[in-house]
């Protein structure tokens, strides 16, 4: 049998040992987030987001990570308690992982091979570059909030940079075009 998106080892926000097959079938929205990034306030975007077209079969998931600038210190209770009392998160929260480096998480590993560029990064590198920030290199995850999106079938079909709001047409465009193939 081969190895797929969905059996990847993964542990929910309180811990628990679990994997992406519950969410088999559906199309999802893979986010590497921060609580202390420029880009965090994106959480009350990416909840309007799950609210409006969950029902059509989207699920955001959520996988906070600190490899950029420390900008995610807290522990996995801290991180949940933030996302719901801040933003009203009701959306999947994963444990705290790496998305980049040696310590890469086996997800991201494949996420990142399966889409090596993301759409609209270009600027956002520059914004980082004018930070005196060296960005990654393709196709190493560019910083907090960048977006994945996963077919139902498990394909990943399109990837997003951080600076792309949750509300962005080519991102809803994405999103739409899967949720109508279901």
């Amino acid at each position: 049998m081969t190895t797929t998106l969905y059996d990847i080892p993964v542990n929910a926000i309180n811990g628990s040992s679990t994997t992406l097959r519950p969410f088999e079938g559906k199309v999802l929205l893979i986010v590497n987030v921060a609580s202390k990034c420029g880009l965090t306030p994106q959480y009350g975007g990416l909840q309007a987001l799950y609210e409006g077209k969950r029902e059509r079969g989207l699920e955001v998931l959520a996988f906070p990570a600190n490899n950029f600038k420390g900008q995610e210190p807290g522990i996995d209770d801290e991180i949940q308690a933030f996302c719901t009392g801040t933003y009203g998160v009701t959306f999947p929260l994963f444990s705290k992982i790496s998305v980049v480096g040696e310590d890469q998480h086996p997800l991201y590993q494949v996420l990142t091979e399966a889409q090596p560029q993301a759409i609209g990064d270009g600027p956002f590198r520059d914004r980082l570059k004018g930070h005196g920030i060296e960005p990654n290199a393709a196709p190493d995850v560019l910083w907090n909030f960048e977006k994945f999106l996963v077919s139902r079938e498990g394909k990943v079909v399109a990837r997003f940079s951080p600076n792309v709001e949750t509300n962005d047409e080519a991102l809803v465009a994405a999103i739409d075009a899967e949720l109508a193939k279901g």
